[in-house]
């Protein structure tokens, strides 16, 4: 910022010229009205100093709101009183004016028009007037003296409009009163200021234009209806002559300011200025609302989003969807989803009032041409925004996910208001985020159903039942339910009349593990089938998966059981890097058997020690995973010895009630889903 003394006018050296350029900026009107104070002090001119920092800073005031660009302000005063000039540089076409004298009284509601600050500059300047520039355009008022009864008026460019007084009335409003109306302001640490603001605004007005009462009235649009944001003095009557300005606001506020005023040359062009004034404040206010709205909107798609994120299951999902959208966005809402023939099914719906939900389903279920359902199709087909009329007026939206159409999503609207554009946007945005929540669900359902398809493919539908030895098994997935694990197991005749039972883990999950578990199975049942001794079996095996390089191993356990002498059950046991099973005799106690060797898929050459044991009646033999021993309860495990303790109090019972009593231990031993699998095999020697 620069400023200058201009050259002395005509008038003699008491003349006085400051010329400044600010920028438009909200700190500027106060610049003005400091350089306009320091040329008053100056020039022993402070009795203008009310009028001439009023008209000040409303030129400054309009030129920033409309011209937006950098100001020149000139400030001259002499003997006989001051000149401002306020200069933009905002281009427009250049408007022919009238220079001429007006009344006014009689014109005042003409000057009114052309803004809040020319109706204050044409009260209390002793002239004013326009002047056109090639790079934009100024406007001067000139304050004379009060003792001063003429002045030369300044000179100006030959494109201009000058007003000359017409001679006041005893009604006009003074500068105090002027400037204690356009000082008001809302409270800034006010919860709510605007009320008191309206009040004190209205009142201020009515006691200028002698109103014997008034109101202001808003409908913000929230379904609340036209509310009075201020009152004073008696209520209006509706026979009187009423003075009402509507409130410059943006959509969805709207609403009024009525007066009950006698006519006179100031009341209305003060009650629009007033309006205007309390119209700037209500725009605020609506802007910070929206704002507030749009945080509260953006908060509440976040946790719709969460929520949505968090379930997996398809009918969940939409039945979440109604939840989350009644009452907040609508009064009630139906999530209907395309079947594999096209057609919409209702998979969920909700109303704000539970005893019209019969009455909702009815309509929904209703068809023909200007029903419900068509309009569904119609939104469904088009893939765009669709509206509902009838007894349940709403609109519905498309549920569309990475391009596939699921279905709709119909709204019905508030009972006392339309959806307004950014509710729209936000219930469009939920279409998104719940046709997208239903897709991942429907992928992983199907995912689901793969795996488990696959798993149980992997594993026995049942085990043999063979006279004299007990057979029982327990299964237990990982906690994601969508993937395939590496443990299986399988009890398999020999040709000697014997039974084989197998337990096994390959190394990983998902599909490549169960691929090798699949090869794993069918080479056991193809060479067994052989007649092949199991050293050579597992021989075999291992060549086949260092052969196919997959860089996943596998433990295997392997235990060839038949009948002994003397009800005994003679067991060749063969350990192939797995753990060794645990010994259940029916007298009591718990003991690991066997001789542990190397898992396959690791070496080309593998050592299996074989172990032979002898089950008498009432004996058992536990089979089991790294899933029981490596189940964790924080850094703890649950470990072999806590398997052995926990299967020696079982001596005697039945293989199933053993492998049950075992799975339900090793679960609950965690709270935490499990990180594994896990299996469990029980033989024992049923013999009587």
């Amino acid at each position: 910022m620069s400023a200058e003394a201009g050259p002395a006018m005509d008038g003699g050296a008491d003349e006085h010229v400051r010329r400044v350029r600010l920028p438009a900026d909200r700190r500027t009107p106060a610049a003005a009205r400091a350089l306009v104070r320091s040329v008053l002090g100056e020039a022993d001119l402070d009795e203008l100093l009310n009028e001439a920092l009023l008209l000040t800073t409303e030129l400054t005031t309009n030129a920033i709101e409309h011209a937006r660009t950098e100001l020149d302000i000139e400030v001259e005063a002499d003997n006989g009183g001051l000149t401002v000039t306020v200069t933009d540089f905002a281009s427009g076409p250049v408007e022919e004016l009238i220079v001429g004298v007006r009344n006014v009284s009689a014109e005042i509601a003409e000057v009114a028009e052309r803004g809040r600050g020319l109706l204050l500059v044409d009260h209390f300047a002793s002239r004013w007037g326009t002047t056109y520039l090639p790079t934009g355009k100024g406007v001067w008022f000139r304050l004379d003296r009060h003792e001063v009864t003429s002045a030369t008026p300044p000179a100006v460019a030959e494109h201009h409009t000058a007003v000359t007084p017409g001679g006041a009335t005893d009604s006009a409003p003074s500068a105090a009163a002027m400037s204690e109306l356009m000082q008001t302001t809302p409270d800034p640490y006010a919860d709510d200021p605007l009320p008191e603001f309206a009040n004190g605004l209205l009142a201020r007005l009515a006691e200028m234009v002698g109103a014997a009462g008034g109101v202001v009235r808003l409908d913000r649009g929230d379904g609340q209806g036209t509310q009075v944001l201020a009152r004073y003095g008696r209520q209006l009557r509706a026979g009187n002559e009423l003075l009402r300005v509507p409130l410059a606001v943006h959509r969805p506020y709207a609403g009024d300011l009525e007066l009950d005023a006698a006519p006179s040359a100031y009341a209305r062009p003060l009650a629009v200025l007033a309006a205007e004034r309390l119209s700037l404040h209500l725009e605020n206010d609506r802007l910070r609302r929206a704002d507030v709205r749009r945080s509260a909107w953006l908060t509440f798609l976040a946790e719709a989003s969460e929520l949505l994120a968090q379930s997996l299951d398809v009918e969940l999902t939409m039945a979440l969807i109604p939840q989350l959208v009644v009452p907040r966005l609508g009064q009630w809402c139906a999530v209907h989803t395309t079947d594999e023939w096209g057609r919409l099914r209702l998979a969920a719906c909700s109303h704000a009032d539970e005893s019209v939900l019969p009455q909702l389903h009815r309509v929904l279920e209703e068809t023909g041409p200007d029903s419900i359902q068509a309009r569904l199709r119609e939104a469904s087909r088009s893939a765009a925004q669709v509206p509902l009329s009838g007894p349940m007026e709403g609109f519905a939206v498309p549920l569309i996910a990475r391009g596939q159409r699921l279905g709709t999503l119909a709204v019905g609207r508030h009972q006392r208001h339309r959806h307004d554009p950014d509710e729209v946007s936000v219930l469009e945005d939920v279409a998104r985020r719940a046709a997208l929540a239903i897709e991942n669900a429907r992928i992983h359902a199907e995912r689901r159903r793969v795996a488990q398809t696959l798993q149980q493919s992997l594993l026995p539908p049942v085990l043999p039942v063979v006279e004299g030895i007990g057979f029982a098994a327990e299964y237990v997935p990982t906690g994601d339910d969508a993937d395939v694990g590496g443990d299986f197991y399988d009890v398999v005749p020999l040709p000697d009349g014997r039974w084989l039972v197998v337990i096994g883990d390959v190394s990983g999950k998902g599909v490549q593990a169960a691929a090798v578990t699949g090869l794993v199975r069918d080479v056991i049942r193809v060479l067994v089938g052989d007649g092949k001794p199991l050293p050579e079996v597992l021989g075999r095996l291992n060549e086949t998966l260092v052969e196919r390089g997959s860089g996943r191993y596998c433990t295997l356990a392997l235990a060839a059981v038949g009948p002994g002498e003397g009800g005994q059950l003679d067991v060749s046991l063969h350990l192939a890097g797995h753990d060794r099973p645990v010994l259940l005799p029916g007298g009591g106690g718990a003991a690991f058997v066997g001789t542990g060797g190397t898992a396959l898929g690791l070496l080309d050459s593998i050592t299996t020690p074989t172990a032979e044991i002898t089950l008498g009646r009432g004996d058992a033999l536990i089979f089991y995973t790294d899933g029981v021993t490596e189940r964790r309860r924080g850094r703890e495990l649950f470990g072999t010895e806590r398997l052995r303790e926990s299967a020696a109090p079982l001596a005697g019972y039945s293989a199933d009630v053993v492998a049950a009593r075992l799975r339900a231990t090793a679960i609950g031993f965690s709270v935490e889903t499990p990180r594994d699998d896990i299996a469990i095999l029980v033989l024992r020697n049923d013999t009587l």
